[in-house]
């Protein structure tokens, strides 16, 4: 602390209504002249020279072993008081001699009690900020009150005899003891603070409160896992892409870490910093600035240190994490644009932004590389039974996540390309053309996948099941609200179309084999080729399809129940009843019953038969004799 010289700032005092009586000397002068009566700047300085003396110097943390181990503030709030009000009255008094006296000797005492005064009030200043760590860390700050609130109070705890410390202990009845305790270190520390301020000791005050409040910050920081990347320039000497399971792990810290450190960590501190200096935005500005910007570039400058270290070759999901970060920098940045809304701060706020754009820029990248690795899928693997391809499955399953994070991806998908059909009422949102430019890929990919298959009918039938799992997909998640019922009813429409051209072109050889009429009086002979031809073609197209699947229940039932068995059994069944007495015994004319027609027939796109329950081998195809067990529709 400097020594030297005098530290006298200049204000107006308050006027005041009462003078101090000025002394008179009792004996006349030797040439009858009346004495030389002292300023009223000099009597003001006389009576309170009188009053501060025995109070400042009891505490000189230098001449007594009382103040050099008591703290004022503990020991007694009230001489506490007393202590700031003799300092202020000292300053004014100092104030009004200066510029009528410069050169009293007044002055030289009224500057040495000043400057054990500010000695003094560094010792409190630093006591109460040491030995309230518990009371005065930012959770317990954060909690307590608002920002607003307190920084609306800005006069000084010591200009109203009626406003003093008390009043906060008034105030704490009502809220628990570690609140009340924060109350009365924040209004103590306020109360310094503008003394030694007002005081010119406003260096020494900051000097204190920064070192011991950043100690507090980057405490935080380390405790929530941050303080591995206080410097990017530390990996420069690493390999260039660290594995994503690490990277992973710390980001999943991360999330954790920010919510903490913007709700509690830098949100408290902006309080407390707020309400000891609320004398002075500059101060303010300054001590939260050097005290915060370390931490706050460690936390915000993460994301875009994943994005950096990310190897091109991280799986697709992972995008999901990148999302996460995002999503929590978005969320809090109201949080962070008000903690941080000091110009000083303003590399805080553009950190934060870069990760985000670094985010941006990773998510599209990783969207484009997932479109690509559709088309250039060549696994060529047909799959048994017309079912679902295994890229179907994976694509649909990431972009029903991704549609998870709508709200965050519309920014990030602003300008990139894909269109929505061209009837579209009204442009389409850039996500919404995104995520449709990738399912048409998808189907794109999938109508190659159905060239592979030898039976057109098998392949028609994959693409009925496989745009049905879309569909069911995007009805099913956030996919709906992004394409839209226009988008959802065409493709509707195509599954339609495909099914039907699986019926048409698997079972319409069996329809033509039964009589258009079958009402129509036939000859025994006619009757016979035509059962002929019915067990013929149904054992052919049996054979064929009872290997197919359709996993989706609905569009099975569309397939076999609504359609298939409606075209198929009524047909069969009236020509069955009218001829089949005709035929006598002959089993091998009259193979099936309509029962069984219409068992086998709802047995069907389930996979392979055999395989749905433990029936003998002679139940599970219409090749060998039908079942005597019979199934009504």
């Amino acid at each position: 602390m400097p020594k030297k010289g005098t530290r006298i700032v200049c204000f107006s005092p308050k006027s005041s209504s009462k003078s101090n009586s000025v002394t008179k000397f009792s004996a006349p002068s030797r040439f009858g002249l009346s004495p030389k009566r002292p300023s009223f700047s000099q009597s003001v300085m006389d009576r309170t020279l009188e009053l501060a003396k025995p109070v400042i110097t009891k505490w000189n943390p230098e001449t007594t072993t009382f103040a050099k181990v008591t703290s004022l503030f503990h020991e007694s709030r009230g001489e506490a008081k007393d202590f700031i009000k003799c300092v202020h009255n000292l300053q004014k008094a100092m104030h009004l001699l200066v510029t009528e006296n410069p050169t009293s000797d007044n002055l030289a005492v009224a500057q040495n009690l000043m400057q054990i005064s500010m000695r003094r009030l560094q010792k409190e200043f630093y006591q109460i900020l040491s030995m309230n760590r518990a009371h005065l860390d930012p959770e317990s700050v954060s909690t307590r009150s608002s920002r607003t609130s307190i920084q609306s109070n800005s006069t000084s705890d010591y200009d109203d005899d009626d406003e003093d410390v008390d009043e906060v202990r008034v105030a704490g009845d009502s809220i628990v003891q570690v609140e009340d305790e924060s109350s009365l270190a924040m209004a103590d520390l306020k109360l310094i603070a503008e003394c030694m301020i007002s005081s010119g000791y406003a260096k020494e005050c900051l000097k204190i409160y920064k070192i011991i409040r950043k100690s507090i910050i980057d405490e935080g920081i380390f405790r929530l896992g941050m303080e591995k990347f206080g410097s990017f320039s530390s990996h420069k000497n690493k390999k260039k892409n660290m594995d994503w399971e690490v990277l992973d792990m710390r980001t999943k810290n991360w999330l954790d870490a920010v919510k903490v450190a913007v709700k509690t960590l830098f949100n408290g501190e902006r309080i407390l910093c707020d309400h000891v200096f609320a004398v002075s935005e500059s101060i303010r500005e300054s001590c939260f600035t050097d005290i915060s910007k370390e931490g706050a570039l460690i936390l915000f400058g993460f994301p875009e240190y994943v994005v950096r270290n990310s190897s091109k070759k991280v799986p697709p999901e992972k995008v999901f994490r990148m999302l996460d970060m995002y999503t929590a920098i978005a969320n809090y940045w109201p949080e962070i644009e008000s903690i941080f809304s000091f110009e000083s701060s303003l590399p805080v706020k553009s950190q934060a932004i870069t990760s985000l754009t670094k985010i941006s820029e990773y998510v599209r990248t990783a969207l484009a590389e997932f479109e690509t690795a559709i088309q250039k899928d060549n696994s060529k693997s047909i799959v048994a039974g017309g079912g679902i391809h295994h890229l179907t499955i994976d694509s649909m399953n990431y972009l029903s996540l991704l549609a998870d994070y709508s709200n965050i991806l519309s920014p990030i998908l602003a300008d990139s390309p894909g269109d929505l059909p061209e009837s579209s009422e009204s442009p389409a949102p850039a996500i919404s053309r995104r995520f449709a430019q990738l399912i048409l890929s998808l189907l794109a990919k999938l109508d190659g996948e159905a060239k592979l298959y030898r039976d057109v009918s098998i392949s028609y039938l994959f693409l009925a099941n496989n745009h049905q799992y879309v569909v069911v997909k995007v009805c099913t998640s956030n996919l709906k609200y992004l394409l839209g019922d226009d988008w959802l009813s065409k493709q509707e429409f195509k599954v339609t179309q495909f099914a039907a051209n699986y019926e048409r072109l698997a079972w319409s050889h069996v329809i033509e084999s039964l009589p258009e009429n079958p009402a129509a009086i036939l000859s025994p002979e006619n009757a016979r080729e035509c059962f002929k031809r019915f067990n013929a073609s149904f054992e052919q197209a049996h054979r064929k399809q009872s290997a197919c699947v359709v996993p989706d229940c609905k569009l099975r039932d569309d397939i076999i129940k609504v359609n298939l068995l409606r075209k198929v059994l009524p047909v069969y069944r009236e020509f069955y009843n009218k001829y089949r007495a005709k035929m006598g015994n002959e089993r091998s004319i009259v193979r099936f019953t309509p029962e069984d027609v219409g068992r086998y027939l709802s047995d069907l796109l389930f996979g392979n038969v055999g395989s749905r329950s433990s029936s003998s081998s002679n139940q599970s195809s219409p090749h060998s004799r039908a079942p005597q067990s019979k199934t009504s529709f």
